[in-house]
């Protein structure tokens, strides 16, 4: 029996035609048909508002969100943030202890959700409804440029020392309102076993591939191999950005960067985006030899965006 095999090229269109389909499943109802529509321009940032004892009144800060950057709109950060180091911590406890205070408080009350310290140090974890709740915010959160792990049915979020209420506190407890309010607001019970059943699809043909936050900084050597593959396989040029778990690709201008990030996303691979560049978890233990990263892709790159 002649067996025809798929061609690179309708191997690749078949591949972005899934993702964007699993897209579709990802987003909430508001984006069907209008992702085009969708501009990366940010609505501005809105002032902090206190209450009668001089708190921040996280709960009355915030009449509408920008478009979630899962549907093109802009990453609530520009930049990654990421959360304070152990030593850091041990540093000044104290400090650490209150930004922590401030993240429950503010969660609590603009999202809904309550919050805790991680046992893990730098982490603040947030319990979610179910574990599919958890999987959405996680790639949703990730989009937006906030540091975000996966623990069961909760998130992680980043927390530190040198946290400013104005700055890393309110961007922690903004994003996490933002992303909450399109799960809860825009996406309906229906869609939101469309989106269980199309994790556990995916999980079933190969893990959520993300930063391996666990193990020991990913030496410089190992890093490099990555890069090398990575660079070899998609055309593209690595960028300068030094963070421990993740490594930067120029896509050359920013459509065409929101739309490998988005396909990448809805193929099981956390992505971001900063600029013309996307982001891609550094994970040498669950890809040793980086041939899932260097395929998914190259075969999901916007080339012509």
């Amino acid at each position: 029996m002649n067996i025809i095999e798929a061609s690179p090229q309708s191997a690749r269109f078949a591949a972005i035609q899934q993702a964007e389909e699993n897209l579709q499943t990802l987003l909430p109802s508001i984006y069907r048909g209008r992702t085009d529509e969708v501009q990366p321009v940010s609505m501005g940032s809105a002032p902090l508002a206190f209450d009668v004892d001089g708190n921040v009144a996280w709960d009355r800060m915030w009449g509408s969100f920008c478009d979630l950057a899962m549907a093109g709109g802009p990453p609530h950060k520009g930049k990654l943030l990421e959360p304070g180091t152990p030593e850091s911590i041990l540093v000044d406890p104290t400090l650490y202890a209150k930004v922590c205070e401030e993240i429950v408080r503010g969660i609590e009350l603009a999202a809904r959700l309550q919050a805790a310290p991680s046992s893990s140090p730098g982490w603040m974890r947030v319990q979610c409804s179910n574990n599919t709740m958890a999987e959405w915010l996680l790639r949703a959160i990730t989009m937006e440029n906030i540091s975000v792990r996966l623990e069961d049915d909760a998130i992680l979020l980043p927390a530190g020392p040198a946290f400013r209420v104005e700055k890393e506190i309110k961007n922690v407890i903004t994003v996490t309102a933002k992303t909450t309010h399109y799960w809860s607001g825009h996406l309906i019970r229906l869609q939101k076993l469309g989106i269980a059943n199309l994790f556990a699809r995916l999980d079933s043909e190969a893990a959520l591939f993300q930063p391996e936050w666990n193990s020991s900084a990913i030496s410089e050597d190992v890093r490099e191999g990555i890069r090398r593959v990575l660079e070899d396989a998609t055309g593209l040029q690595s960028t300068n950005h030094s963070y421990t778990n993740w490594i930067g690709l120029d896509c050359g201008t920013v459509p065409s960067a929101i739309t490998t990030m988005r396909r990448i996303v809805a193929s099981n691979i956390l992505c971001r985006r900063e600029e013309t560049a996307i982001f891609l978890p550094l994970n040498p233990i669950a890809d040793p030899h980086n041939a899932r990263l260097a395929h998914s892709v190259s075969e999901l790159l916007a080339r012509d965006a």
